[in-house]
């Protein structure tokens, strides 16, 4: 344990994982102990992931916490993220310190050191930032001084690759999470999303949907309409959420999610369906929507952060997928995705000339066949 340095003081434990330095830790605050107490836990090296875009790729990120705390025992883990993001990381347990991104980041890169910098982003951004940073071992993602991304192993280059040919990414079969752990040089045994929601989180969710009129002793279907402002071409059609509502409404109780991207159109469902859905608002912040989505047995979305929030909380999901990768999302054997028979399918593409397009392929029979699905798991699980 390390000690006060020259003066007669009390032990001060600088090297604890519940150290916060401006305050008293979490141990003092509860149970007025010291330094010497039982919950001290060294932190043995230090570990910087650098992870910015986007929010749900953060959260998916996470997947990686368990496998390195394993592989790495006593490690102190911070992450650099995005101000937005930093929600789905608040109480995470793996993590000691969250560093936003901005100008607090930049001094803590220029003042600390640490063993060992992930970045998994091959954004200039990110890793400018890798570059800078000091550490003894870096993984991922560096920022050459000729001003272009390059991967520091032949797993990060194969990433890379991936986001800049399309047809590589059209054939790629694995899952973004064994593709991280394989840039990190670590295996792929025991990944899990990793969001912790408070009691009180969980109960302001509970509340809210009662207060709604649900029936929380029976199952719930959650569906969000949402594709994200990137990639319009995620989205299903209204007219198709609006035929699934109405099949699915009569016997099982349907809550309806949305952005503020989908709030008119969400409005629009909402009339048409009558009094036949709950809907939960399009302006949740994230961790008053995971708190709502805690008490849901099934989600359906496209391939969205609705998609990440639902696995990290071990929701059964059903997944839209068109234009981008379904072979790289890992559901761990907790749902299905659903996609048409097109060989362009995975094009990342904006806009589309094809009509119908992918995501007008997908038929809502097969949709409201899956959610049945996956109520029927849920309640023999």
């Amino acid at each position: 344990m390390k000690t006060s340095r020259k003066w007669n003081m009390r032990t001060v434990a600088y090297d604890c994982r519940y150290f916060l330095g401006d305050r008293p830790c979490v141990w003092h605050k509860q149970q007025g102990v010291l330094c010497q107490c039982e919950h001290y836990e060294p932190l043995r090296q230090s570990l910087l992931i650098i992870k910015l875009d986007a929010v749900g790729d953060v959260l998916r990120t996470t997947c990686l916490l368990p496998v390195i705390s394993k592989a790495w025992p006593g490690v102190r883990i911070d992450w650099l993220t995005r101000p937005e993001s930093v929600p789905l990381l608040d109480n995470n347990p793996y993590l000691t310190e969250i560093l936003p991104y901005g100008a607090e980041a930049l001094l803590h890169l220029s003042a600390r050191r640490f063993d060992r910098v992930i970045n998994l982003d091959a954004g200039k951004t990110s890793a400018a930032l890798a570059s800078m940073a000091r550490a003894n071992d870096k993984i991922g993602y560096l920022l050459h001084e000729d001003g272009y991304v390059t991967g520091t192993n032949r797993a990060a280059e194969e990433w890379l690759q991936l986001g800049v040919f399309d047809d590589l990414k059209k054939t790629n079969q694995r899952t973004y999470q064994d593709m991280m752990c394989a840039i990190v040089g670590l295996p792929a045994d025991g990944m899990h999303y990793v969001l912790e929601l408070t009691e009180s989180e969980i109960k302001t969710g509970r509340d809210k949907l009662q207060g709604l009129g649900l029936d929380l002793s029976k199952p719930v279907v959650g569906i969000h309409t949402g594709g994200g402002g990137r990639w319009p071409l995620k989205q299903w059609h209204e007219s198709r959420f609006l035929q699934l509502v109405t099949e699915l409404a009569g016997q099982h109780q349907i809550l309806l999610f949305g952005g503020p991207l989908e709030r008119e159109q969400n409005k629009r469902i909402r009339q048409n369906a009558g009094s036949r859905l709950f809907d939960a608002g399009c302006d949740n912040g994230l961790r008053e929507f995971a708190g709502l989505v805690q008490h849901c047995t099934v989600m359906l979305s496209g391939d969205s952060l609705a998609m990440h929030i639902a696995l990290a909380l071990k929701k059964r999901v059903v997944v839209l997928f068109g234009p981008t990768s379904h072979s790289e999302i890992e559901l761990f054997g907790r749902g299905e995705k659903i996609f048409p028979e097109m060989d362009c399918l995975c094009c990342y593409k904006r806009s589309c000339d094809f009509k119908p397009n992918c995501m007008d392929l997908i038929a809502v029979e097969r949709v409201r066949e899956a959610v049945l699905r996956q109520l029927e798991l849920s309640a023999m699980s």
